[in-house]
């Protein structure tokens, strides 16, 4: 099954799902759905960014501070976002993420709206990034991450979770 094939929940602007459709429908009527975004620290406090692969259905080859990703119809936020860290890390046994805040991301037409539960989570395993997922990856420090933050493309939505991350108190500071 192709990744616009897959089968997700939609729902109402208060988050109560009101149906299902593939992906593909979903992003082409611009539907709301569910979607989780998993900062990943390694020991250090670094941060995990990667660079999406050029074949994505949404924001191909662009940079990311989270991985995570759609929910699957019927799945809960914890158990996506555990999911998908794993999957896109490579990794098994990670420790479940902590849910931090969640919001309604408005694309503006891209793909319409979805709601993003933000987690965070420390990963203190070797990382494989699925190379299906992940064209080039790195932890990165604050202060790489600010750097970068002007110079390189990134995810709006992913954008947008760290900008309300920081406002949350939670930009890194802590480990």
């Amino acid at each position: 099954m192709s990744a616009a094939e897959e089968i997700h929940d939609v729902v109402d602007e208060h988050d109560r799902v009101i149906g299902q459709a593939p992906r593909g429908e979903v992003y082409a009527r611009g539907l709301i759905h569910r979607c989780v975004f998993v900062r990943v620290r390694d020991a250090e406090g670094r941060t995990f960014v990667h660079r999406r692969t050029a074949d994505k259905l949404l924001f191909p080859s662009l940079y990311d501070l989270f991985v995570g990703g759609v929910l699957g119809a019927g799945e809960s936020y914890d158990e996506a976002a555990l999911r998908e860290a794993e999957e896109e890390l490579g990794v098994s046994g990670l420790p479940r993420p902590e849910p931090v805040l969640k919001f309604l991301y408005d694309s503006g037409g891209v793909a319409g709206k979805w709601w993003s539960a933000v987690y965070e989570v420390r990963c203190d395993l070797p990382v494989n990034p699925q190379a299906e997922e992940v064209a080039w990856h790195d932890f990165l420090t604050e202060e790489e991450l600010a750097a970068r933050l002007g110079e390189w493309e990134w995810v709006p939505d992913g954008l947008a979770a760290y900008e309300l991350l920081r406002a949350h108190g939670t930009d890194g500071a802590s480990g």
